[in-house]
């Protein structure tokens, strides 16, 4: 008798492909990477290929090793907490201790459904007595618009890119597989962000032209200047059909339209749910999603070069393991990529930290003990505060209907100063 050993992230892809890309990908990859199926059969040998019925299944995989533990310690909230029990959304750092949270899926008035509330996570110092040191804690709240005409439309799985002005600029989203979000959306506060009474401002932009057909949802938008310009580059995603997304475009922030841009280089293979994060004039993009739904674990980066860009790749070493639903930060040299999903059991993905000098690259696994429920690092948002070396995680979760909805309790701060030597 020969017992085939047939891991179910092979069943996943192969029965995964004819349905539509759902926010229970995640969680149903997850549950898939901790079970596998035992195939018994008498006679000749029974090949995994035959059970996947000519389907190529998955290469061996390379089993992580972790270079060390970050902390992590929750972010307790004086207020408005549970708002922040979403995913699907995307944070921005207005200033050094307010961060603002738009869109997602989550928990609104007890009821879990497309979130039409603002967030806004404000650090303030307080004297709690005469004789004490100041201290500083974290409030949240839900934000008022100021113009009551105006209302979020509920769309997830959109971009949300503060730009050099202050306004947070909001492209693609979807409100379901089929349905994107097709307005483009500027987004700010009214008042000071750091104290005082604030509402957000958002106003609807007019079509962009080369942007808005087809629309799509789960891509990177990245500020970058050319010939002393500002624009976003737009890239990958997915859009209506399942398709995945190789192309990208570059958005001129004054004219608030598409203009081509010069870029040299083979053409990286499409991706969605990819990190990205402006550097050196230029766009740094690690894993993803590929087209055939298999992650991927190459950096790339969207090089400046006169009168252009050119895409480069950049070499790890170690080879950096694939993941996607990631976040992306960089700091002092460094790249940062916060959770995500990868097909790696039983560990899950914690901070990989890959020095952009050298190329080495290093996973850290994070310490989850003071936390009283399970951290998802995947639907999440993240920001990274640079006078602390931290990374504040916000949300995260999913909901699938087989194995049931599962968000963030609460923030949770990364203490990150270690990788620097602090």
């Amino acid at each position: 008798m020969v017992s085939p050993f047939l891991p179910t992230r092979s069943i996943f892809i192969f029965w995964s492909r004819p349905l539509p890309l759902g926010p229970s990908l995640q969680e149903w990859h997850l549950k898939c990477s901790h079970y596998f199926i035992l195939v018994a059969s008498k006679g000749e040998s029974l090949a995994p290929a035959s059970v996947l019925s000519g389907r190529e299944a998955l290469p061996p995989s390379r089993e992580p090793a972790f270079a060390g533990t970050v902390s992590a310690s929750v972010i307790a909230t004086e207020a408005g907490a549970s708002s922040l029990r979403r995913f699907g959304h995307r944070s921005v750092l207005l200033a050094p201790q307010t961060v603002l949270t738009a869109g997602g899926f989550g928990d609104q008035e007890g009821r879990h459904c497309r979130l039409t509330q603002l967030h806004l996570l404000r650090r303030r110092r307080r004297r709690r007595r005469s004789d004490s040191p100041e201290e500083k804690d974290w409030g949240g709240r839900t934000l008022c618009l100021a113009d009551s005409g105006e209302a979020w439309d509920g769309r997830l799985f959109h971009s949300l890119t503060l730009l050099k002005d202050g306004w947070a600029l909001v492209l693609g989203g979807r409100k379901s597989p089929a349905s994107p979000a097709l307005d483009a959306c500027r987004l700010g506060i009214s008042g000071s962000p750091d104290e005082g009474p604030v509402a957000a401002e958002l106003s609807r932009l007019p079509p962009i032209e080369g942007l808005a057909s087809p629309m799509r949802w789960r891509h990177s938008a990245t500020e970058v200047e050319h010939q002393g310009e500002a624009y976003l580059f737009v890239y990958g995603g997915c859009s209506s059909g399942q398709r995945v997304r190789d192309d990208g475009c570059f958005l001129h922030l004054e004219q608030m339209q598409c203009l081509e841009v010069p870029v040299e280089g083979p053409v990286p293979p499409g991706r969605h749910s990819h990190g990205a994060c402006a550097w050196e004039g230029g766009v740094l993009m690690a894993g993803g999603l590929g087209a055939a739904e298999q992650p991927l674990g190459s950096v790339l980066f969207l090089r400046p070069i006169e009168g252009g860009f050119r895409w480069q790749t950049l070499e790890t070493f170690p080879p950096l393991i694939p993941r996607y639903s990631h976040t992306a930060h960089v700091h002092r040299g460094k790249l940062l990529l916060v959770g995500g999903v990868w097909l790696h059991a039983p560990s899950v993905p914690g901070v990989a930290v890959v020095d952009l000098a050298t190329g080495q690259a290093a996973e850290y696994s994070i310490d989850t003990a003071p936390l009283e429920w399970p951290l998802m690092l995947h639907g999440h948002s993240s920001v990274f505060l640079p006078e602390e070396e931290a990374a504040l995680v916000l949300g995260g979760g999913s909901n699938c209907f087989s194995f049931g909805s599962h968000l963030n309790r609460h923030p949770v701060r990364l203490s990150l100063g270690f990788l620097w030597g602090a």
